[in-house]
């Protein structure tokens, strides 16, 4: 099959793909529009002239060009005929655009990635760090963060010991301050950002530092605002969404009428390749999917089965090319069958979201007195699971929907007047410990480290000072994921599947869990939490054997200019007396909220 190549009009090759194709001798185009009489395109190459590079119709709606004279730079449109009508649209598939109601731009594909080969660390290994770029790192305060910005502050994460970085959606979205779950271009990356190449950069830069990346995508809906795919061919029913959308009662989300057809063909493979994209050219390690609910659901009630389907085929093929790829659904409703595999009626996905810890963890911090703190809500947060596999469940007590939308950070929920003193301060990290030791994808949201108060704003940077003010605070987050990760290897057991909460305190609001991947020295580890005023000294408390065992972590520790500190137990010796249904017997010492970590020395 040949077609003209508009101003030189001689035959040549037709190249496969969609949208801007660069090739050797120019760039090809593909668009779909099947409602359009006649398509054009116009830019920089041909002086936007709508005569001079007529578009030719393919099968399946489509119009192809292949154009000698564009290059990578060159801005374009196409000029549309529909019904009498002309309108003028940007590349629903164009990887890089000028803003969000601007021109396309073909994307420079050359990028030297050099010997980058990294591979995420196995699941059980990963501290996430959720990251909005706008706000993360600002050099200038007049204007959003820039990946090059981002870049600057990743040997922070790597001191902390971050080893994935989870960044809130990147395609181009109206205007250059949002959250990001608004997207426009899903193909575009932000250009307030610094568009493509800035996001290449940034995660060359991450892998350079041993820092996987996740990417976070919008699929259960697109825009609403500076949406150039409604109405692209000005087709549409009941004055709904065209032929990216559906266009009946289906159509609705809580965030616009714009949920994208799951059932047409050209709709589905236009998604799946937006998921391919990521994980091909961008190198990300995985995908975060937005509100998975609203893609398998119409309003968490009316079933979308295409839409369980679509997410089945993009996971499965992904998992399939990439097997060690993480891909993390946020549904909320505690749905065992996201992580299952398809065989199994599954979508596939690694891990999710877990409401079951982040709402009753955070409930039992929040509470004022002590006589409101319930235990069963703490253990049932630690010992929840989907399926067999403890790992398949993200846990956090922050994120970008728990710090806004009518909610503070977890210090500010504590005290509102006083986020950074002690109460806020010991009950919020102690929050924290319990994510660091329970099973599970531990994840914190930006700024959490050093204290972060206030709510989340798309319009407010971080504030990096306080990491200075509350150096004690940054120092605690590193020794819990330190020990989280087993970095000085004797806290292998909290890498583990297993967890036993073997003994409860309701008067004392205390209690303790055995953690271990296989049993034994430099294995077992025992973590004990009092989430009360109280200190508790000569406190007697099982341990499952005996031996030395030595105190790894104290969240009270006066290093980490604790305020509530007391007296602490750093090496004991069981006694071989059965307690709490373990064999022997220890007595500890423990600040009120707090966290204290013992363990043993492996064998050398």
């Amino acid at each position: 099959m040949a077609s003209l190549s508009g101003s030189s009009a001689t035959t040549q090759k037709v190249y496969s793909g969609m949208g801007p194709i660069p090739h050797d001798s120019g760039v090809a185009f593909r668009l779909w529009a099947p409602h359009a009489e006649n398509v054009s395109i116009v830019g920089t190459f041909n002086d936007w002239d709508p005569k001079s590079m007529p578009m030719q119709a393919e099968d399946n709606g489509q119009w192809y060009i292949n154009v000698p004279e564009a290059e990578a730079g060159d801005e374009y449109r196409y000029m549309l005929t529909c019904d009498g009508q002309e309108v003028s649209r940007m590349d629903p598939r164009a990887r890089e655009v000028t803003n969000s109601v601007g021109n396309s731009v073909i994307h420079h594909t050359d990028f030297d990635w050099g010997d980058d080969n990294y591979q995420l660390p196995p699941w059980n290994e990963i501290v996430l760090y959720e990251m909005h770029l706008g706000t993360f790192a600002r050099s200038d305060e007049e204007t959003v963060g820039t990946f090059k910005d981002a870049i600057k502050r990743l040997d922070h994460l790597v001191n902390l010991g971050v080893n994935v970085v989870q960044l809130m959606p990147l395609a181009e979205f109206a205007g250059d301050i949002s959250w990001g779950y608004n997207p426009a271009q899903i193909f575009a990356v932000e250009s307030g950002y610094g568009g493509p190449r800035g996001f290449k950069r940034f995660v060359k830069a991450a892998h350079e530092r041993g820092i996987g990346v996740l990417q976070d995508v919008v699929y259960n809906h697109f825009g609403p605002s500076d949406l150039d795919i409604w109405q692209f061919d000005l087709w549409k029913e009941n004055d709904k969404g065209g032929i990216y959308f559906y266009n009946d009662w289906r159509s609705k989300t809580p965030w616009g009428d714009t949920r994208p057809d799951y059932g047409r063909g050209e709709v589905r493979q236009f998604i799946y390749d937006n998921a391919m994209m990521w994980i091909n050219d961008y190198h990300v390690d995985g995908l975060r999917y937005d509100m998975t609910l609203y893609m398998r659901s119409v309003d968490g009630q009316s079933e979308l089965p295409e839409g369980w389907s679509l997410a089945q085929w993009i996971n499965e093929d992904i998992r399939t090319a990439k097997p060690g790829t993480l891909l993390i659904a946020e549904d909320l409703q505690t749905n065992e069958y996201l992580t299952k595999d398809a065989s199994e009626g599954g979508s596939h996905f690694s891990s999710q979201w877990d409401a079951e810890f982040v709402h009753p963890v955070r409930d039992v911090a929040k509470q004022p007195n002590d006589d409101g703190r319930d235990l069963d809500k703490l253990i049932n947060a630690i010992t929840f699971r989907y399926n067999l596999d403890a790992f398949e469940r993200v846990v956090y007590t922050e994120s970008h929907d728990e710090v806004a939308n009518g909610k503070s950070r977890l210090p500010s929920e504590i005290d509102p007047e006083a986020p950074a003193d002690g109460y806020a301060r010991h009950r919020s990290t102690l929050a924290a410990g319990i994510m660091m030791t329970t099973p599970g994808i531990p994840m914190l949201f930006q700024g959490q480290e050093f204290l972060q108060d206030g709510w989340f704003q798309d319009t407010d940077p971080l504030d990096w000072d306080r990491k200075e003010e509350f150096p004690g605070v940054v120092m605690l987050y590193r020794d819990m994921i330190h020990a989280r990760r087993n970095a000085h290897g004797v806290t292998k057991g909290l890498l583990g599947q297993h967890v036993h909460v073997y003994h409860r305190d309701d008067a004392c609001k205390l209690i303790a869990y055995q953690r271990w991947q296989e049993h034994g020295l430099g294995d077992d580890v025992v973590v004990i939490v009092n989430f009360s005023n109280q200190a508790l000294e000569n406190y007697r408390i099982g341990f499952p054997s005996g031996g030395t065992w030595k105190l790894r972590l104290n969240s009270a520790a006066a290093v980490y200019n604790a305020t509530f500190v007391s007296s602490t137990v750093v090496q004991l010796a069981p006694q071989e007396k059965p307690r709490d249904g373990l064999t022997h017997a220890g007595t500890i010492s423990i600040s009120p909220y707090s966290m204290l970590i013992y363990s043993q020395d492996p064998v050398s």
